[in-house]
C-alpha cells in the first residue's frame, strides 16, 4: 500500500508523547496514540484495549479514552463485546478487498486531476522512489516496500485540486494500514509488475496523455495488486469479483 502526508495516518511514529500537539484535546491525543499503534501493528487485531492501562499510560483519565475508544469503533478499527471490552477489530479480506476497490477508483481519479500541475521535478522525485523500489526487489522487503509504495502515488496525487478526494483517499489508506500491513508479504511477485507499471503512469504524465488514459491506468494498477492477492489467498472467489 502507500496523508498532512496522504500515507502519515497508515505509517505513523511510535512516541508515547501526547504534548507535541497542545492545540488536541485529550480525547483526540489518546485516538491518535491508539490508531498510531494499530497502523504500526503494535496493536494487533485481537489486542484488547484495556482504557485503565492506556489512562496510565497517557496521563489522562479513563474518559476521553473511553471517547476516543468509541471514535475508533465508529471507524470500524476497534470492536467493544460486552463482558469482554474493547479489542482491536480481526482483520477482514472482504473489508479489505472493498477498501481497494474504493482506493483504485479515487486514486485514479485523484492521480489524473492531478497530472497537470506536476512539475518535471515532481516526475524526477517520483521516479526516484521508483528507482528504490527497484532497488529493494533484489532484497525484498515487503514493509519497505509497500512505504516507498505509499511515497510513489502520494506524489502523483497530491496536487489534486479536490480537497475531499484527497480526504477520501488519505482515508482508504489509513483503513488498509489497519487491515494489512503489506500485500507485497502474500504477493511477492506482484512487486516486480508494479514498479514497471509505476513507469507506465509516469510516461503518461510526461507526455500529456488523456486523462482518462491517466485515470484508467492508475485505477488498474491498483487493481491489479488486489487481484493478484485475491487469487494468491482465495482462487475460488475470484470468478466472482465484480468488474469495475
Amino acid at each position: 500500500m502507500d496523508a498532512d502526508d496522504p500515507t502519515a495516518a497508515s505509517r505513523p511514529g511510535t512516541s508515547a508523547s501526547t504534548t507535541s500537539v497542545p492545540s488536541r484535546s485529550k480525547s483526540q491525543q489518546a485516538y491518535h496514540w491508539i490508531k498510531q499503534r494499530i497502523a504500526s501493528q503494535e496493536f494487533t487485531p485481537g489486542y484488547r484495549l484495556v482504557l485503565g492501562s492506556i489512562a496510565g499510560e497517557l496521563d489522562m483519565s479513563v474518559v476521553p479514552v473511553r471517547e476516543a475508544i468509541r471514535q475508533l469503533e465508529a471507524e470500524g478499527l476497534v470492536t467493544f463485546e460486552r463482558n469482554v471490552g474493547a479489542r482491536v477489530s480481526m482483520v477482514d479480506d472482504t473489508a479489505y478487498r472493498f477498501s481497494m476497490q474504493a482506493l483504485s477508483l479515487l486514486e485514479g481519479a485523484a492521480t489524473a486531476l492531478s497530472a497537470r500541475a506536476l512539475t518535471t521535478e515532481d516526475v524526477r522525485r517520483a521516479r526516484r522512489v521508483n528507482d528504490l523500489m527497484v532497488e529493494t526487489l533484489q532484497r525484498f522487503d515487503p514493509r519497505a516496500f509497500t512505504a516507498l509504495n505509499q511515497e510513489f502515488h502520494a506524489i502523483l496525487f497530491a496536487k489534486c485540486a479536490n480537497p475531499r478526494m484527497l480526504e477520501l483517499v488519505q482515508a482508504e489508506w489509513a483503513r488498509l494500514g489497519h487491515l494489512r500491513d503489506s500485500t507485497f508479504s502474500f504477493v511477492p511477485g506482484r512487486a516486480a509488475e508494479s514498479v514497471r507499471e509505476h513507469e507506465n503512469i509516469l510516461a503518461l504524465i510526461e507526455t500529456g496523455a488523456p486523462l482518462a488514459e491517466i485515470e484508467e491506468t492508475a485505477r488498474r494498477h491498483r487493481s491489479a495488486t488486489l487481484d493478484a492477492y485475491m487469487i494468491h489467498e482465495h482462487p475460488d472467489q475470484v470468478l466472482g469479483l465484480p468488474a469495475f
